[in-house]
């Protein structure tokens, strides 16, 4: 579930980094894509969302996640084979990540995924989701000394030890960053800012769980699971 306190949170993480953050970029163009090959365009907005194929698509699905929500990870791998191999490749539906922040591992995540080229979002995003069980498992063996440099200092200090504890270093190598990058990825308020107005407006429209889903806009009341969205989708095809 989302903490009530978001908004004050993300006010006060916001507030930590700076007083004043970057404007956000207009819409990335998307990767060239042929008909029939939607899953090569990729569009992220200035609210900091990432969207996946066809934007004329019939059905524009918005998924709310959390990087460190067990039933978001159980949703992906029950989807997106489905939705990469078929809907979205078709250019019948148009996938939208909005990112939800839970806790600092949400947001160091987040702040990773959404660092970089918009066009390889998904190559992260996806990567992260996948491996959730691997990299979660190591919450249990944390010391609270280790968990306390996660809440105090720096906001970028915070992330890099979150980062450093998981081995998020070693994720984000796979795709070629370097520690450097990687650390300017977590120092960026550009990205801090768009990271937790996601946050904010899924909160403003009502969502108070995580995986959520929206079709068209509107947010899908009492649908959490792969099941029960694909027949929300066929249902619109």
């Amino acid at each position: 579930m989302i903490h009530r306190s978001i908004r004050l949170i993300a006010a006060l993480v916001l507030a930590a980094f700076c007083t004043t953050v970057a404007p956000a970029p207009s819409l990335a163009a998307p990767a060239s894509a042929s008909h029939g090959n939607w899953n090569a365009a990729v569009v992220q907005g200035t609210d900091g969302t990432f969207t996946l194929g066809n934007p004329r698509a019939k059905v524009k699905l918005t998924e709310y996640v959390s990087y460190t929500c067990p039933h978001c990870a159980h949703f992906h791998k029950e989807a997106e084979p489905l939705l990469r191999l078929s809907y979205v490749p078709q250019g019948k539906v148009a996938v939208t990540v909005s990112q939800v922040v839970r806790n600092p591992i949400d947001l160091t995540i987040a702040m990773l995924t959404s660092c970089g080229d918009p066009k390889t979002f998904f190559t992260r995003h996806n990567g992260f989701m996948a491996s959730q069980d691997r990299w979660l498992a190591k919450y249990d063996s944390f010391t609270e000394a280790q968990t306390a440099r996660w809440t105090s200092g720096p906001v970028p200090t915070r992330l890099r030890a979150i980062a450093s504890d998981f081995d998020f270093y070693a994720i984000m190598a796979r795709w070629s960053y370097s520690r450097a990058q990687v650390d300017r990825c977590l120092a960026d308020p550009a990205v801090l800012k768009r990271v937790t107005a996601q946050t904010e407006a899924s909160s403003a429209k009502g969502v108070d769980s995580t995986p959520s889903f929206a079709i068209g806009g509107d947010v899908l009341v009492g649908t959490h699971d792969w099941k029960t969205l694909a027949a929300q989708i066929d249902a619109r095809l």
